[in-house]
Parts: structure tokens; C-alpha cells; sequence
């Protein structure tokens, strides 16, 4: 008999089941709980469920991110398994990297363990029927995430809503989308009525957090990429494919889906609330920067002007506690994102970069689109930009912390260095925070930008290798269900109500109020979309169900290249900073190809499911475009 992995996870040492009635064998084990036990006490039974949290990981804050496969990010260092993706290589026998929180077998194991507390709680004998609903919505609510996100990375998978015995046949074939995308919204209405009135406690599912969730899959569900008379005509392998039902609708009407989708995102626009988005002219730069760094920090940094009412935005997160996550043991405890991501300058591994094509698609303050054909924008391409580009990327001559104090002598002013700067003898200095740098040459960016977004930007928290922060990871916030309100009434042609919903947002940047209409909205929309949600893992599924992916990941990778050269009768600063009094800088656009040479191919619509998988369940059928 053929087994799935899929199936078969631990239950760790929180059950054990006994089997027969030999007297020897009925003593209770001192290192295990029985599973009669665990459904007759409430804390062990909410132990049981908040270990089905476990499988979420640390979010989008592991090393590697989700942005390295679109056009946010490049992966600095070499050897990751990123290029195999990228490069279109990736096969079932030759995975690239993935993150746990959507890889297959991880997700099965986390969903038997779900379904394992929703066979069980129902029957419970604690007494305390409140905290029985509170754990069945949650166990309905992670058995619905962990489905969505194989759904949006795999398109239609098993499923399960059992957990399966020992000697069952774990063989099963793949669900439709329809029948997935049902299955899930079914769970989540199913949560957010077992949630309704309890106590909302940060990280774990509530009523809003389900119903937000719902709002999302119907969002995916509307798109194109799931429309199989679209679908087909944007892809000719799509087309080819004889099994189109298991990632698009074959059947029913788009625009009904896209009001499906409109109706869940305005149930949690006026069950929540939002932060900053009742503005009536846009704020001030300062102020929209600080407000873009708020949110990014869930109102978590002691950091100055950090606003702790952000935490609003917060409808579902991954939060630093000891309740179902273990943390790692740095010094400072909490994750290290920072460290991961900083300026080598600072003895940070400059992780996950930012790219040219980001840094461009950055509005200027007046809402026009930044163009190097224009002399002023490109000898001054960091001046006068939307404010969230000063929240999310560091650039050569941007502010930041306080410099370690083997470095500050070189840095007084604390101000980042990915250029090469004049030394007034006909050769070039190297910034402190470039792979060249002479602080640590191992380490700087590639593309001569750095990550500022979720980074705690408090100056009493050192950004060296002792620094573990406590900021948030958003699974889900409140300005991804307004920007999904908009593109649903865009799509149905409501374009005044898309418009003052987009204006919200762009108030609270400090961004003027826009006016599109047609495909000009829509692509606004986008951009906009792109820039308010970067780096929190929404745009490598937005462009694939917008099917525009060929023009993002397909791009490339650009770079800058920053030089510093002296103005006539002025002398080199030592040690140096940036000051445009003093030198002339220029700024010049190339391909990075050291660490790979992207492309875009069809089959990247979906991940492969693995060999090792199909080899075990000869009912699965392969995704488009990948041996069988």
C-alpha cells in the first residue's frame, strides 16, 4: 500500500494513546499526556490547538524571503538554492528554496493536526463551552490558512478533513480549486462564528482574522489566473493543460466572484478599523513616513515617533511570545531580521536587498512617475519620493542608527555608504556599507540598497549581531483588505469608490489624491498595492494572478552604482560623508547577474509538487509544465 507523507505527522509529546489493558502497559508514562487527558482539561486542550500555530514559523521574517522570487528583492549570498527557481529550473526531483510555512509536508502535518482537534473538541469533556468554541474556530481557522496557502502556491491539493488512521490508504486525488477555495471559505465562516465575542489575543485567530482571511482567498478567486477562459488565453500552457480544473473555475461568472470578493473585504472594512485612514488631505512627509514606519513596526518599537496605535492594522499576526512559538536564544531573544538584512557596516548580512525596479516604481511627492530621462530626477533620485520609499529602503547617504563602536569612527554621522567616493588622488574610497567595504567584505549588498522595513529603528537597540527584535510578522493587516475592496469595485467598474478607498491610503503616506480612470486606475491601483504591502509576501501572488509576471521577476535584477567625484576648489571630507556641497554624485543603472540570470517561464504559475510525493500517491497529478 502506497503512503502519503502527507499525512503521517508527529503529535509530539502531547498525546499518548493507549492500546490495550495489560496492567504494566496502562501505567501512565511520566514524559506524555494520554489523549483522554488532553480533551478533558481545557489548558491541555488549548496546548494542543496553540501548537497548530507552530507550523506558521516566523512568518516573512525567516532568512530567505518571498521577495527574492519577484521583483522586490535579491538574495545577497550564493549557494541558497534561490537561482534554481528564478532561473526556471525548478522540477519535482530539484526543488528550489521554500519556506516552511507553505512547503507541502509541512503543511499536511500541520492540517492532520488541526483536523485532529476538530475531531476531538467537539466531544471534550472540560467545562468550559466558551473556551471549546474559542479552540474549534482557532483549529477552523489554521486548518483554512494552511489550505490557502498550499492553494495559492500549488493550486488545487487533497483534501483531508480527517486525520487518518495507521493502516488506511493514504492515496487521494487533487480537489479542484472551486471545491478548495469552497472548503476553505466554509472553515473560515465556520471560524468567525465560533469566534464571535471572545477575547481578541495578539497572534492567535479571531472573528475579524477569519472573516479577513475569507477576504483574501475570494480576492485570489476572482483573478484572472484562476479564470480558465483567461487562464488559457495568456498561457499557452495553460491551455495545454488537461487539468485546468485543479488550478482555475471552469464553470460560473467571474464578475459574480469579483463581488464575492468586493462583499467579504467591506465586511472587514467596517467590522475593523484601520490606522490613519480618515484623513481629508494627505499628511505631511515626516508625518507619512512615520506613519509607513508605524505600521511596519505593529506599533511595537520604543523607537521616537513610532506610534503605538498602529497595532490597529494588525488583524492577524505572528507575534514574538513564548505561547506557541519557540524563540530563538540570541542575547536579546525575538527574531533577527535585522541582523539578517542590515548594512554590513553594521556587522549585518544585507540578506534580502532591494532592486533598482522597486526603487523606481516609487512615485515622486507630486504622484508622477520617477524618470531617469529627467536630468533633475536622475542626478537627485532619493529627493522628493512617496515617503514609504524612506520606510522601506536604505540608500547611499539615507540616515540610520547609531554605527557599532569599532565602526563609528569611520561614520560619526551614521549615514549609510554603498557608493565609491573620490580620495582626491585619482582613485575611489569604498562606502562602508559595500561588499568592498573595509569593514566586512563579505556581506554588503549587491544591489547597493538595504532593507530598512521591519527593522527596528529604535537607537537604543543595537543593529549588530546581538540584536534580536520583537517586531511583529502581518500575516494579514487592515490596508490589505481596503486595497482588496478597491481592486474588486475597479474590476466591476466601480471606479469612484476604488478611488476614494486608494486616496485613504495615499493621505496617510503623505501622497496626493489620484484621479485615474480605466487602465490607468487599475495600474495605479497596482503600483500602489506593490509599495504599501513590499516585502510582507503579497507580490509574488499578485502578479501571478494578474498573470503579469513576464514584466516582474522577468525583468531581472538591476543595480545601482553610486560615485562620488569632487566639485572644483573643494577638498575630500575625512572621515567622509555625504554632502552634495561638497561632490558631485552620479547614479548609473546596470543588470546584476552574479548570482543569477532570471527569466520567466509558464510553469512558474505553480510550484511543483515534489518526486517524493508523487512517488508515494500515484492518484496526484503533476502541475503544468514539470515532469510527471
Amino acid at each position: 500500500m502506497k503512503k502519503l507523507s502527507i499525512i503521517i505527522g508527529s503529535l509530539g509529546a502531547l498525546i499518548f494513546i493507549h492500546s490495550c489493558n495489560t496492567d504494566f502497559l496502562n501505567t501512565t508514562p511520566q514524559n506524555a499526556i494520554s489523549s483522554s487527558a488532553t480533551w478533558a482539561d481545557g489548558s491541555l486542550s488549548t496546548a494542543f490547538v496553540l501548537n497548530v500555530y507552530s507550523y506558521l514559523g516566523y512568518g516573512g521574517f525567516e532568512e530567505q524571503a518571498l521577495a527574492d522570487y519577484t521583483d522586490e528583492a535579491m538574495f545577497t549570498h550564493a549557494g541558497r538554492n534561490i537561482n534554481t527557481f528564478t532561473e526556471g529550473n525548478e522540477e519535482p526531483g530539484a526543488l528550489a528554496w521554500m519556506s516552511g510555512t507553505y512547503y507541502w509536508d509541512n503543511m499536511y502535518t500541520a492540517i492532520r493536526e488541526a483536523n485532529v482537534a476538530l475531531e476531538n473538541l467537539p466531544n471534550a469533556t472540560f467545562s468550559d463551552a466558551s473556551l471549546k468554541d474559542q479552540l474549534l474556530g482557532e483549529s477552523h481557522f489554521l486548518r483554512a490558512y494552511y489550505y490557502q496557502q498550499l492553494l495559492r502556491f500549488y493550486g488545487g491539493v487533497p483534501i483531508i478533513d480527517h486525520s487518518y488512521g495507521l493502516n488506511e490508504d493514504y492515496t487521494i486525488a487533487r480537489n479542484t480549486y472551486e471545491e478548495c477555495v469552497n472548503f476553505i471559505v466554509s472553515d473560515l465562516d465556520q471560524a468567525a462564528t465560533l469566534l464571535d465575542g471572545k477575547t481578541t489575543v495578539d497572534g492567535r485567530a479571531s472573528k475579524i482574522s477569519a472573516m479577513a482571511l475569507k477576504s483574501r482567498v475570494l480576492l485570489y478567486a476572482a483573478s484572472d489566473l484562476h479564470d480558465a477562459t483567461k487562464a488559457k488565453a495568456n498561457s499557452s500552457l495553460l491551455a495545454s493543460y488537461s487539468n485546468i480544473e485543479f488550478l482555475c473555475y471552469t464553470s460560473g461568472d467571474q464578475a459574480t466572484r469579483w463581488q464575492a470578493a468586493k462583499d467579504a473585504a467591506k465586511a472587514v472594512i467596517d467590522a475593523a478599523q484601520g490606522y490613519k485612514l480618515d484623513l481629508t488631505e494627505p499628511a505631511s512627509t515626516d508625518e507619512g513616513k512615520m506613519n509607513y514606519i508605524s505600521i511596519a513596526m505593529g506599533g511595537k518599537s520604543g523607537a521616537p515617533g513610532v506610534d503605538a496605535a498602529a497595532s490597529v492594522e494588525l488583524l492577524f499576526q505572528r507575534t514574538s511570545t513564548t505561547l506557541y512559538t519557540q524563540e530563538d536564544n540570541w542575547p536579546l531573544g525575538g527574531i533577527h531580521y535585522g541582523i539578517n538584512n542590515g548594512p554590513n557596516g553594521y556587522h549585518n548580512w544585507a540578506g534580502n536587498t532591494p532592486i533598482q525596479q522597486l526603487v523606481d516604481d516609487y512615485e515622486m511627492m507630486d504622484g508622477s512617475k520617477f524618470d531617469w530621462n529627467n536630468t533633475e530626477e536622475k542626478a537627485h533620485p532619493y529627493t522628493n519620493r512617496d515617503p514609504r520609499f524612506y520606510g522601506t529602503v536604505m540608500y547611499d547617504g539615507a540616515d540610520w542608527k547609531p554605527r557599532p563602536s569599532d565602526v563609528s569612527g569611520r561614520d560619526p554621522v551614521n549615514q549609510i555608504q554603498t557608493g565609491y567616493y573620490t580620495d582626491g588622488a585619482g582613485g575611489f574610497i569604498n562606502g562602508i556599507d559595500t561588499r568592498e567595504s573595509p569593514v566586512e567584505n563579505w556581506n554588503g549588498s549587491r544591489t547597493h540598497y538595504y532593507t530598512r522595513k521591519f527593522i527596528d529603528p529604535n537607537p537604543a537597540l543595537p543593529d549588530n549581531q546581538s540584536n534580536g527584535q520583537v517586531i511583529p510578522w502581518p500575516f494579514i493587516r487592515y490596508t490589505e483588505m481596503v486595497l482588496n475592496y478597491a481592486e474588486a469595485c475597479i474590476e466591476l467598474g466601480q471606479e469612484d469608490e476604488a478611488r476614494t478607498w486608494l486616496n485613504k491610503i495615499r493621505f496617510r503616506a503623505g501622497m496626493p489624491a489620484i484621479t485615474d480612470a480605466g487602465t490607468t486606475l487599475r495600474d495605479r491601483y497596482r503600483n500602489e498595492r506593490r509599495v504599501e504591502l513590499v516585502y510582507e509576501e503579497h507580490r509574488y501572488h499578485d502578479a501571478r494572478r494578474w498573470m503579469i509576471p513576464a514584466t516582474t521577476v522577468g525583468r531581472g535584477v538591476k543595480a545601482i552604482n553610486v560615485k562620488a567625484t569632487l566639485k572644483p576648489g573643494k577638498s575630500i571630507l575625512v572621515p567622509y560623508k555625504h554632502d552634495e556641497t561638497v561632490y558631485d554624485y552620479t547614479y548609473t543603472v546596470y543588470d546584476n547577474t552574479e548570482n543569477e540570470t532570471r527569466v520567466w517561464k509558464d510553469k512558474m504559475y505553480f510550484r511543483p509538487i515534489s518526486r517524493d510525493e508523487m512517488s508515494k500517491n500515484d492518484k496526484l497529478i503533476q502541475n503544468p509544465g514539470y515532469q510527471q
